[in-house]
């Protein structure tokens, strides 16, 4: 198994709900597909707000939009081929990801682990498709690469965003904020559509590197997971095109579904937080054999 590096996991946590605050705020109510259910009477105004959060999560993206370029993008992904960092189950992932961040939520006392069987619970109360309960279980694994080969809590968290052609103004903060950026103002990279051409489909654009792209990359060639699912895990951080429209005319038929998909999904991300305890021991089998269903090798390559 690979080295983990020592880093600290509560405050990558405590910006991590920070910023999810924000994401609550931005929330828009659904149309597609059936509405969730478990969320109906939960008082949304109780979650954290984004003015106790505004300072920390202000210059967390003043860091990541000046450092998210387009090199960085192709050295994370050159990175990510290079080598394995772990390999570990999936149900170790989230052990390891238990033990790496501390319990510093503010809106629960629950662990890492029960977090994650919050979200899947609440897509299987709501009767959601199998696939779509492991979904909810593993879509935040991708934070273990913040003990892998990131360089900060920048590429790890936060909303996400193209990379390679003009940064929208319906990014959080708008595209002034990307001012400090070498690619802002770039002759190829901030125009319409840079390196990119309408319709070219999302599958061939660069999302900005982090904790979803990251589990993204490493689930699609070792799960059976369909489509949806991978959009689910790919998208549920890419905020200016599932809740503000952006980016719409790179989008092609596929990518019209997908989206349905991920904003049938994003309840379940922002509102899953509750103070009942999971009984993990209880759940366990059920969820390592939706594992084992869809991963059809138990170690995967992290």
């Amino acid at each position: 198994m690979g080295v983990f590096t020592k880093r600290d996991g509560q405050a990558l946590e405590a910006l991590s709900d920070d910023i999810d605050a924000v994401n609550v705020l931005k929330q828009q109510e659904k149309t597609l597909y059936d509405a969730s259910e478990f969320d109906k009477n939960k008082d949304k105004t109780q979650f954290r707000q984004y003015e106790t959060a505004c300072d920390r999560v202000k210059n967390f993206y003043a860091e990541q939009h000046t450092k998210q370029t387009v090199a960085y993008n192709l050295r994370a992904r050159n990175l990510f081929r290079s080598k394995t960092r772990a390999r570990m189950t999936v149900w170790q992932a989230m052990e390891k990801l238990n033990t790496l961040i501390d319990e510093s939520d503010p809106d629960t006392s629950l662990s890492q682990i029960e977090h994650l069987l919050q979200s899947a619970e609440a897509i299987r109360r709501d009767g959601k498709p199998r696939w779509m309960q492991l979904t909810g279980l593993i879509h935040d694994l991708g934070k273990l690469l913040y003990f892998f080969d990131a360089q900060g809590q920048w590429d790890v968290v936060g909303d996400t965003f193209p990379v390679g052609l003009a940064f929208d103004e319906r990014i959080i903060y708008g595209r002034e904020s990307f001012r400090d950026n070498p690619d802002f103002g770039h002759e190829v990279f901030d125009t319409e559509f840079g390196i990119y051409e309408p319709g070219i489909g999302l599958d061939n654009v660069m999302l900005s590197w982090g904790h979803d792209e990251y589990l993204y990359h490493v689930v699609k060639d070792q799960s059976t997971l369909p489509d949806e699912a991978l959009a689910m895990i790919r998208y549920h951080s890419f905020y200016p095109w599932h809740n503000a429209g952006a980016y719409h005319e790179l989008m092609n038929e596929k990518d019209h579904e997908m989206l349905k998909a991920v904003k049938a999904f994003n309840p379940y991300d922002l509102y899953s937080k509750s103070d009942e305890l999971p009984k993990i021991d209880e759940l366990r089998p059920y969820y390592e054999e939706l594992i084992n269903e869809f991963f059809p090798v138990p170690e995967l390559n992290w």
